[in-house]
């Protein structure tokens, strides 16, 4: 099986690879060929091992002729694209956010498409949307009906993305699988341009045992998922038979629902207390600190999970071998 990743040297790309190298997709050794693209290698590269012969490594714009063509001269059997410019970013560089996470993907999906018209096979696309497609006048409580109604760019250029590749699959050149991800922790200290970065300071701080400033209140509350999970879930949309999906080809995986003063606390039963105050910035809490009960049923009858409970999160995030909580003494 010949399979492509797209951003495969950022925090999810890294990981999803050390897990396909080590256990397929469906089973340990389907995966003949791992074809990785990233503009640049070697910066997130812990746990996804070296040298494997599997792997060929491009660096470069995933969506130029000059990558895309000796990626595709053979046929790709399963696509995760998970490349893209981070929504703060974006916003402040509006012509390279639309070249990359629209144009880009566009580009990527049509090229794809015409594997399947040249050599009579689809590819297996796993798209990683995002919740930012919901934008940020949120009901009460969401489900499978909620409408997206973007409000910043890369929300935009994620629906484009889902809509797009749900059209490729109906007409039969792709099948497609779009996931609607939400912030997922605990990211490096180098990951920039995500507006949901606060999301996983706050476990790198408590753990760390060092202040922290956080731009949203106690109150705010957001949808939470490990990058553990997060590959779990990938893999799972990659695995589910064609048979009998819905036409939009959409989930939004369970998350954990939880209020960042229920993750302190989880965190100090941990790690113990840590110097933690709060200076809320109006326009994160109002896009990331305002997230209500989100339940896609479509999604839990497909199988995607959340990561538990709490505690079993704060473990997963942190990517620490048991999740049990335990008492650290109090840090000055």
């Amino acid at each position: 099986m010949r399979v492509l990743v797209t951003g495969a040297d950022g925090f999810v790309g890294t990981a999803l690879v050390a897990r396909l190298l080590r256990d397929g997709i469906t089973r340990a050794g389907d995966v003949s060929e791992l074809l990785l693209v990233d503009r640049q290698f070697g910066g997130l590269r812990s746990g996804a091992p070296h040298g494997d012969v599997r792997m060929t490594e491009l660096a470069g714009d995933f969506s130029r002729p000059e990558i895309l063509e000796p990626l595709l001269s053979k046929t790709v059997d399963v696509v995760f694209h998970l490349a893209s410019m981070p929504g703060a970013q974006a916003e402040t560089e509006p012509a390279e956010g639309d070249r990359v996470n629209m144009w880009g993907t566009l580009a990527l999906f049509e090229r794809l498409a015409k594997q399947a018209t040249e050599h009579g096979r689809a590819a297996r696309v796993v798209f990683a949307s995002s919740v930012a497609v919901y934008g940020d006048s949120l009901p009460a409580t969401m489900d499978e009906h909620t409408a997206a109604r973007p409000t910043i760019s890369y929300g935009t250029h994620k629906l484009i993305g889902e809509l797009v590749l749900a059209d490729w699959t109906r007409r039969g050149k792709l099948d497609g699988r779009s996931l609607r991800l939400p912030g997922i922790v605990a990211r490096p200290e180098r990951s920039s341009g995500h507006g949901s970065a606060f999301m996983s300071q706050i476990f790198r701080m408590a753990r760390q045992g060092q202040a922290y400033t956080c731009p949203v209140s106690p109150s705010a509350t957001a949808w939470w998922m490990s990058r553990g999970r997060c590959i779990d879930n990938l893999l799972h949309a990659a695995r589910l038979s064609q048979e009998g999906l819905h036409a939009g080809r959409v989930w939004t995986p369970p998350v954990l629902h939880l209020s960042v003063e229920e993750i302190v606390d989880a965190l100090v039963r941990r790690f113990g207390s840590f110097e933690l105050d709060y200076a809320p910035l109006d326009w994160i809490e109002r896009v990331f600190g305002r997230q209500p009960p989100l339940i896609d049923h479509r999604a839990v009858e497909a199988g995607f999970r959340h990561d538990g409970t709490i505690d079993e999160l704060v473990g997963n995030a942190l990517e620490l071998e048991s999740v049990q909580p335990r008492h650290r003494p109090g840090l000055a």
